[in-house]
């Protein structure tokens, strides 16, 4: 029996994770967790996070676990870690891999 190749795949978050655009990537990033087994979000590209942001990352990840799948916050930008600071984000937000989901 051979086993299913991973399928993975890397997101960059650049600019602004606000209000303005989080209904935008929670569909973005709901849609990548249904064709992948990984998904490594890279945050390092953020200017700007507020509390709807902050909520984008905690909806995805709990997507991931509910779907078994992998979920990678990956080079935390300095306002993403200020915003996670400020608000008192779960730690396990603040974490480099949230979910590790063995199939």
């Amino acid at each position: 029996m051979t086993r299913a190749a991973c399928v993975a795949e890397r997101i960059p978050i650049a600019g602004n994770l606000t209000l303005a655009n989080a209904i935008d990537w929670v569909a973005r990033l709901q849609h990548a967790l249904h064709r992948v087994d990984v998904l490594t979000i890279d945050l390092s590209g953020i200017a700007c996070i507020d509390a709807a942001g902050v909520q984008v990352l905690a909806v995805t990840r709990r997507e991931a676990l509910a779907r078994g799948r992998s979920l990678i916050f990956d080079a935390h930008s300095p306002a993403v870690l200020e915003a996670f600071r400020l608000l008192g984000a779960d730690p396990q937000l603040q974490d480099a891999v949230v979910a590790r989901v063995r199939r």
